[in-house]
């Protein structure tokens, strides 16, 4: 099948090539992809920033969203049939989504919500399940709260507005000037336009910050929570949990925490909590986050799409800054959907 693999870890080491189709475990729904999109992970992944801790063995298909269609299950399979439309994020070091067929562990997968085409419920799992696992599971924001959320015009940012709002908090943005009105369409309440102002100087008392822009941007965001808010960042630097979840050897968390002690220490000096998320495959989440799309309480942002043959186009496209807003998806020539 067609594929594209991370051959060497760096910029240039990705390529297309013709790999064998994925072997079917028994608890393993063989997808034929209709679709995917393109995440920073993509990148930091290829780029081999994680090599240490997701033990990938070269070469490897890239790609961490799928849609498309069932096409064989596993014997050990029970909830899904073939000509299922579904859509995940496979789960680390089984993840493969630039490529004609996926074989994903069942509990990563979930239905495609009815309301979507394939190519709109590629654009989803990720960030869908980063915004569910910052704002339900690690930070429990209740009616009532602030939120402030970085980059809200961007695949992240966008689906966390919406969720933030449905779930009744008062939420803040940073975006540029093209894409005030966007935001503001998805529930953003108060927007700051970081071309003219800083944040940091015009908000204050939030309970929640999620940081997708990392550095000096993190260490501000520190400065808007109210005491004992929290600071979420998906970019790092990551803490001694990370290695943790995934399962690493002890000392990769001393070395994790040794990279966030600086950040930490900043936090705990302002009287409030900084962590790192690495957002994990859920298919039981997807299955919540997909009836939210199907309600209308959430829709996909779209950038644009490319052909899977331009992959690697599509790759450069966010790479290089040129996504306007949300998400950049990938589409089989021969779906319609």
């Amino acid at each position: 099948m067609k594929a594209f693999v991370v051959e060497k870890y760096g910029k240039d080491g990705a390529r297309a090539a013709e790999v064998p189709e994925p072997t079917v475990g028994e608890r393993d729904v063989l997808v034929k992809v209709s679709a995917t999109s393109v995440n920073p992970l993509d990148k930091m992944v290829r780029n081999g920033e994680f090599k240490q801790l997701l033990k990938y063995k070269l070469p490897f298909v890239l790609g961490h969203d799928v849609a498309g269609v069932v096409t064989r299950v596993g014997s050990a399979v029970r909830g899904f049939a073939v000509g299922d439309e579904v859509y995940a994020r496979p789960r680390d070091l089984r993840i493969g989504g630039f490529a004609e067929f996926i074989a994903i562990d069942m509990d990563d997968v979930a239905p495609k919500p009815a309301s979507l085409t394939l190519r709109e419920a590629a654009a989803l799992p990720l960030v869908a399940l980063a915004a569910w696992q910052v704002l339900v599971e690690r930070a429990h924001v209740k009616p009532g709260q602030k939120v402030l959320v970085h980059a809200g015009a961007g695949g992240l940012g966008s689906t966390v507005i919406q969720l933030a709002k449905h779930l009744g908090a008062t939420v803040a943005t940073t975006t540029s000037t093209q894409t005030e009105e966007l935001v503001r369409s998805l529930g953003a309440d108060i927007v700051v336009d970081y071309t003219k102002e800083d944040f940091s100087t015009v908000l204050s008392g939030y309970d929640l910050v999620l940081d997708s822009l990392g550095g000096a941007n993190l260490e501000k965001s520190l400065t808007v929570l109210k005491p004992g808010g929290l600071a979420i960042s998906v970019v790092g630097p990551p803490d001694a949990d990370f290695a943790k979840q995934l399962g690493a050897p002890g000392f990769m968390g001393l070395i994790m925490n040794t990279l966030s002690r600086k950040i930490r220490k900043r936090a705990r000096t302002l009287g409030v909590r900084y962590e790192f998320l690495f957002m994990e495959a859920n298919g039981a989440q997807l299955r919540e986050l997909g009836a939210l799309y199907d309600s209308g309480k959430l829709r996909p942002v779209i950038d644009s799409t490319f052909p899977f043959e331009q992959t690697l186009e599509a790759m450069a496209h966010v790479e290089q800054g040129r996504t306007k807003a949300g998400k950049v998806v990938i589409a089989m020539e021969s779906e319609n959907g």
